[in-house]
């Protein structure tokens, strides 16, 4: 007999039995079906109850197979792989076709995939005469935004989102030219020419190529800097139904072509909140100045003043494994660029935070956005380039995320409930007979 929970409606005395069910981890993952509670109702005309959750802080909107997240334990896997292997043993291209195919691929597989997202990345010229219409000061968000949903009238395919094989292309093309067009703002911005794709370079290494080429005939990345950008990209591709990933599924619900829906999921990631928190995190480190001004900043935060930046998450209640192991990787950035004093700053803050009964109470741990800021700022990256950073890889678990829904029998397009606050029936007033 399957497991169920019992509901008395004290309003009407009726019992009600609703199934539970589970995920692959029963202690992570059971559920009731929001719309089992339709049936409890207190009259005939009433509409049923709702289940009222603003940001969805305790509602599963969909299953999913890609990322497990165990927040409380400081767990996070994608298709069942430890972040830390994947970080350590593979590249971000593997860890795409895996994020979208489910499993990490053969030395052939992996070796095709690599040359078609490679031989992808070059932009229609067209797309240089579109981005050359931004003002010269647009910000490379709003840039890559703009552009990545302009692709869609490019390729006009893409609407036909049913055949497999077109929206293999167009994940293909997506995954390609995601780091074209965001270079591409970049140089745009900083008032440089557009430097193309090398075929001959890594997925990072041609877009560290085309972010930074000057007068070179052929850039050649550091391999440090390429690894870090790669273990970065990494460790950024996917992080389960966070809001960009719920704009991606919310959009995508409506059968739109993938290309306005990443622009869509790239328009939530542009937000402080969610993109732009590791920019907030380098603000954070750079008002404080100096170590030994970083027990009085402590104490302000603690006093309500303001939070500290980097420390605690929506889903993490343990140190972020992401942030873990960039906190290994910044030292090897700073062997080749320079030590950075935020860094000492950075170390010191957690340091003490982690030992303080005030932010180990309410579970206020470092999170990859404590890091992140600092290594990309020390390889040269601007800080309006850092939700751009995080968008290049984040687009592989987006379109993983929306295939994956696009298949899912039991979706359908998006339409949350409301519980409306508003004035009861009104009738309207002719303009020369309402009040002041």
């Amino acid at each position: 007999m399957p497991d169920t929970l019992t509901i008395i409606d004290n309003r009407t005395g009726k019992q009600y039995e609703l199934p539970i069910g589970y995920g692959v981890y029963p202690e992570y993952g059971s559920f009731i079906r929001g719309a089992d509670l339709r049936q409890i109702k207190a009259g005939p005309d009433d509409f049923g109850l709702l289940s009222y959750d603003p940001a969805y802080m305790n509602t599963a909107s969909c299953k999913s197979s890609i990322t497990f997240i165990d927040g409380d334990r400081g767990i996070l896997r994608y298709r069942g792989y430890p972040i830390e292997e994947l970080a350590e043993r593979s590249n971000f291209l593997e860890v795409a076709y895996l994020l979208l195919r489910g499993e990490l691929p053969t030395a052939q597989q992996l070796e095709r995939w690599t040359w078609e997202v490679t031989h992808h990345t070059f932009v229609h010229e067209s797309i240089k005469k579109f981005m050359d219409g931004f003002h010269y000061d647009a910000h490379p968000m709003g840039a890559l935004v703009g552009t990545v949903a302009a692709l869609s009238t490019f390729y006009p395919e893409a609407r036909n989102i049913s055949d497999p094989e077109i929206r293999a292309r167009q994940i293909v093309r997506l995954v390609a030219k995601m780091p074209t067009i965001a270079a591409f703002a970049y140089r745009h911005r900083v008032g440089m020419p557009y430097a193309y794709p090398d075929n001959d370079l890594s997925f990072a290494g041609n877009f560290l190529n085309m972010m930074f080429k000057t007068t070179e005939l052929k850039y050649q990345p550091n391999p440090v800097l390429e690894r870090v950008l790669n273990v970065l990209f990494i460790l950024h591709a996917d992080h389960e139904q966070n809001c960009s990933t719920s704009a991606m599924r919310n959009v995508g619900s409506s059968h739109a072509d993938p290309y306005v829906c990443v622009a869509a999921a790239a328009a939530a990631l542009y937000g402080p909140l969610h993109g732009g928190a590791n920019e907030q995190v380098l603000r954070m480190l750079q008002e404080i100045g100096s170590v030994d001004r970083i027990p009085e900043y402590v104490r302000r935060v603690k006093a309500g003043e303001f939070r500290l930046m980097g420390f605690g998450h929506r889903v993490y209640k343990n140190y972020d494994p992401r942030a873990r192991i960039l906190r290994e990787l910044a030292p090897q950035v700073f062997e080749v660029t320079g030590r950075n004093p935020l860094l000492d700053i950075a170390v010191e803050l957690e340091r003490i935070a982690l030992e303080d009964d005030y932010f180990i109470s309410r579970k206020l741990y470092p999170n990859v956005d404590f890091y992140s800021g600092i290594i990309y700022q020390a390889m040269g990256f601007p800080v309006d380039m850092f939700p751009v950073l995080f968008a290049i890889p984040r687009v592989a678990g987006w379109l993983a995320q929306w295939e994956e829904m696009l298949e899912d029998s039991e979706q359908r397009i998006a339409r949350p409930r409301q519980v409306y606050t508003g004035a009861d029936e009104r009738h309207y007033v002719p303009l020369e007979e309402r009040g002041a």
